[in-house]
């Protein structure tokens, strides 16, 4: 009995009889001979029917574009005047000697067969199970996966683990409005989506875990910007007992070894990668995330830099300090005392550190506050009454009460990474179901209204 051949495999099989199922790519009928170009995950293939077999050419006079069909045929090489070397399998077609109709398909609402550039992409995002069958979509897919299974295998070999932390988390105050998600179990009272894994990071430190990461959902409340989503995905990494050089050079080299061996024509500018401090890159490029490339028409042209020595603390809008990164972060060293004495705020300097990428920041993290004392004296500072920092962040002071290890570490914005890594103008296009820069799924027409009964049920009421 024959198994089905992917298309990209056909090359092994000149000769003899295979099975193919796919999409119908194109369909030309020449009369007498109809050809279909059929396309599976892997590639494309020519299919040629002919009279001789009569019954498949009778089924093919009706097949149209993008039916899925199931074509079992024999793989004969062209005749050499035939070939085309332009096409993947342009030495080859099949002869089709049966068809099987899997399913049929109406006529497409988008045109799948360019790069999709050119159509509105309100019209991209409402039929994105459409427009993900596009050959650059396609692609930026299996690169995004490529790239997220070096790091897993990188990582791996460094004897981290992949820890996976909770979606249903607490609200507090880390930045970005929380997405809140109502408990029926308890009325009155709700879940937050976690903007990070930050806190459970840091507590994966406390319970010895040592070398954590996770390939992780984030969810961040924020107002409408073009190329924002509600829901996005980190790279995630904790170590204990590290110091800020170990933790750069680690992601550096990660960094690297993924773009040599998966992207290799891209060029590095400068390896090691330039450090910069955020005072040389306000003064310099009036900007934390410095476009450092040497020549910015060269597509392939990667510019990494590090971004180092933040500021602790700025003020907000209503004169009171805030932080400029994390809340966790621990200051230099040199700068401890001032934190615990809440003395000379303006100037304390943080461990924080950035990596940017042809200007735009696609990662950040710091060494971390491990004294409960001093991550207590930052929310002091900000002016957190004692009460609100035990409800918000009572958890966190107690666990690190208990023999917290030293332990810093970064996240990466993958979806930013890899749209940079790729060429792409928006992080939508890495994206497999993307929302619009309002956070609407068009696709599944939401955020949508609920049941009146659904509301009861959680003790909730809407206003008009």
């Amino acid at each position: 009995m024959l198994e089905r051949v992917y298309i990209s495999d056909l090359k092994n099989y000149i000769g003899q009889d295979v099975i193919v199922d796919g999409w119908v790519d194109v369909r030309r009928d020449h009369g007498k001979l109809i050809f279909i170009d059929l396309r599976d995950k892997s590639e494309k293939v020519q299919i040629v029917f002919l009279p001789t077999h009569q019954e498949a050419h009778e089924t093919a006079k009706s097949i149209r574009s993008e039916w899925v069909l199931r074509i079992k045929g024999k793989v004969n090489a062209r005749s050499e005047k035939l070939v085309n070397n332009n096409e993947f399998n342009g030495t080859l077609e099949i002869e089709a000697l049966s068809v099987e109709v899997l399913n049929k398909s109406e006529a497409l609402p988008i045109d799948i067969s360019t790069d999709g550039l050119e159509i509105n992409e309100e019209n991209r995002l409402r039929y994105r199970y459409l427009d993900l069958r596009r050959k650059r979509m396609q692609r930026n897919l299996r690169i995004r996966h490529k790239i997220i299974k070096k790091m897993r295998d990188y990582l791996d070999e460094r004897d981290f683990i992949e820890v996976e932390t909770p979606i249903l988390t607490k609200s507090t105050p880390e930045g970005a409005r929380d997405y809140i998600v109502p408990s029926r179990q308890s009325k009155g009272k709700f879940y937050a989506l976690p903007q990070s894994p930050q806190q459970y990071k840091q507590l994966l430190m406390v319970a010895g875990i040592e070398k954590y990461f996770q390939i992780a959902r984030c969810f961040r409340d924020e107002d409408t910007r073009s190329d924002r989503q509600p829901e996005f995905t980190q790279m995630d990494l904790e170590m204990s007992f590290v110091t800020q050089e170990e933790l750069i050079n680690l992601n550096e080299e990660m960094l690297i070894h993924i773009v040599q061996t998966l992207i290799p024509e891209k060029k590095i500018q400068q390896i090691p990668f330039p450090r910069i401090t955020y005072k040389e890159a306000m003064e310099k490029y009036h900007t934390d995330r410095p476009d450092i490339r040497e020549n910015k028409d060269d597509p392939n042209l990667l510019a990494f830099c590090w971004v180092v020595d933040f500021p602790f603390f700025e003020k907000a809008d209503n004169g009171s300090w805030t932080f400029t990164h994390n809340p966790f972060s621990a200051p230099k060293p040199e700068y401890m005392n001032d934190l615990l004495m809440k003395t000379n705020v303006e100037n304390i300097i943080t461990t924080q550190y950035d990596i940017v990428l042809n200007g735009y920041e696609i990662g950040g993290g710091s060494i971390r506050n491990h004294n409960p004392e001093a991550l207590k004296a930052v929310f002091e500072i900000m002016g957190y009454p004692e009460d609100q920092i035990s409800k918000n962040f009572g958890h966190m002071l107690q666990a690190l009460s208990y023999g917290a290890p030293p332990h810093g570490g970064i996240a990466w914005g993958l979806d930013r990474f890899v749209t940079l890594l790729l060429g792409e103008d928006s992080i939508r296009e890495v994206i497999p179901f993307a929302k619009t820069g309002e956070g609407k799924d068009l696709m599944m027409s939401s955020p949508s209204e609920v049941s009146t009964a659904q509301l009861q049920e959680l003790n909730i009421k809407t206003l008009k």
